[in-house]
């Protein structure tokens, strides 16, 4: 059996990553999403908790033919121990996914494989771009699974991103 991890913000959970994590899906046999900066909530950057990431992705993946786990990962400022800290708070895996230089680097470093996956149409497709679109009240739903649309529903997402984006331009 073949364990796979893939790290992300998920900020939020995009077709994207849900792309990236069906690639994935024809390698491994259980999947483990690290929900990176799990610290950080309500900002422009990080506007979603950990739990609610984790809401995200379960309600997406639920129906895919993949054992996953969701597990928050904190930030560290020391790169040297990351990979180590990723390992005591995650099942165990054989492979992991990234295309971070930084992040294939440390894998590297600690012995354990890295494969890159495929970026699907990047130019929409990424997180960044999906928050702007929800701070101006412009089209995000189609950029993400619909079990996203409705936790974000859940959770008034569009009204906090749109509170701390006014607060950030304001210099608070």
């Amino acid at each position: 059996m073949t364990r796979g991890f893939y790290i992300g913000r998920f900020q939020p959970f995009h077709d994207g990553h849900y792309s990236v994590v069906e690639r994935i899906a024809d390698d491994v046999d259980e999947l483990v999403l690290g929900i990176g900066s799990a610290d950080d909530s309500h900002t422009v950057r990080n506007p979603f908790t950990a739990g609610e990431r984790i809401m995200m992705i379960t309600k997406s993946v639920v129906d895919d033919d993949l054992v996953t786990y969701a597990v928050p990962i904190e930030d560290l400022e020391r790169n040297s121990v990351w990979v180590s800290h990723v390992q005591s708070m995650c099942p165990d895996f054989d492979v992991a996914y990234s295309n971070n230089p930084l992040v294939i680097q440390l894998f590297r470093e600690a012995g354990i494989e890295v494969r890159q996956s495929p970026m699907f149409n990047r130019e929409v497709l990424e997180g960044s771009e999906v928050r702007e679109r929800m701070i101006h009240g412009d089209d995000w739903e189609s950029l993400v699974p619909a079990p996203v649309v409705e936790v974000v529903g859940e959770i008034n997402g569009i009204e906090r991103i749109q509170m701390v984006s006014d607060s950030d331009s304001n210099g608070g």
